[in-house]
């Protein structure tokens, strides 16, 4: 995890590797950071009882991701009672003598908790072990650097993972140790292909997405199809809860060909994995289109959305 040397009280915070080891639960937490890991752990412990704010310096939580889907949890997480507060940075952590922490936020307010967690990225592990002094190259945010077979600039090293800070999914490392396998055991260079990686964030609701967000898709295509469906999941019918589910599709106007696919609600992450296949496959809006639908399930949207919600050409949404 990166660590926060400049903040001030920062020995007084936790990691999440920490998280796990706490001899009891806190009544109320701050937790720093917008990406995986603060989100997912915001929602584990706001479902366990405890009083969660989630303090971010960006505009919406999970940068990365399609904007719809950030601003749709974003809401669903404030609904359940998560705090969450955007464009903010801790500014100091001071130990109270009753042993809890006061956090100072941007705009002066101070929050009274018991468990301040850093989650604001992580960094490679390469610090202390003499990796300069062999002459293997590095990057300025402490990376191996690696071509793209991963071999580095020494001959007999290679390098993979999160080490090399490409894509930092234990998938992707896992793909590329394969590649590393075949390029220097068998002979068959092969290059780890990091496009169009499926990934999930294990909130509540879930997101599930693979391929490229509207936002992405618009600085690379004249013409994108957004194809959007927001509903609630028959699965909620009987509970009474309202939690909306969203399925969209970026679509680019000139070869049908699905760019990204995007979904936030339940069992997401698996719908994530499945689209990957189709998506790597470079499958058309028309392939999508063919194919019949399971009912009754949420999966059906991706094959029934016959018509673009709308349509952005040359960065300037028609409706």
């Amino acid at each position: 995890p990166a660590a926060h040397p400049a903040l001030p009280g920062h020995e007084h915070c936790i990691f999440s590797n920490e998280a796990f080891d706490l001899k009891e639960l806190p009544k109320a937490i701050m937790i720093e950071g917008g990406g995986y890991i603060a989100v997912e752990f915001a929602n584990i412990f706001h479902g366990l009882g405890v009083d969660t704010t989630l303090v971010y310096r960006g505009k919406e939580i999970l940068s990365r991701f399609d904007m719809d889907l950030r601003r749709m949890l974003h809401e669903t997480m404030e609904k359940k009672g998560i705090r969450i507060l955007c464009h903010s940075v801790s500014e100091w952590i001071r130990k109270r003598p009753d042993g809890r922490l006061d956090a100072l936020v941007s705009g002066g307010e101070v929050l009274t908790v018991d468990q301040v967690m850093l989650a604001i990225g992580r960094i490679p592990n390469t610090e202390n072990m003499g990796l300069e002094g062999i002459g293997l190259e590095m990057t300025k945010t402490g990376a191996i650097a690696v071509d793209q077979y991963s071999r580095t600039n020494v001959d007999n090293i290679w390098a993979i993972g999160d080490v090399t800070n490409r894509v930092q999914l234990t998938p992707v490392a896992i793909h590329e140790a394969m590649c590393f396998i075949e390029t220097a055991f068998k002979g068959n260079p092969t290059a780890p292909d990091h496009e169009t990686i499926a990934t999930a964030v294990f909130s509540q609701p879930e997101i599930g997405t693979v391929g490229l967000s509207e936002d992405d898709a618009v600085k690379r295509f004249p013409d994108i199809e957004i194809y959007r469906a927001t509903f609630r999941p028959m699965r909620h019918t009987l509970s009474g809860r309202d939690e909306k589910m969203l399925i969209k599709l970026v679509v680019d106007g000139a070869s049908k060909k699905v760019l990204g696919a995007h979904i936030l609600g339940p069992d997401a992450g698996e719908m994530a994995q499945l689209l990957g296949i189709p998506l790597k496959a470079g499958l058309t809006k028309d392939d999508f289109d063919r194919t019949m639908a399971v009912h009754p399930t949420a999966a059906e949207e991706l094959v029934t959305m016959y018509k673009p919600t709308y349509r952005v050409k040359d960065g300037v949404r028609v409706d």
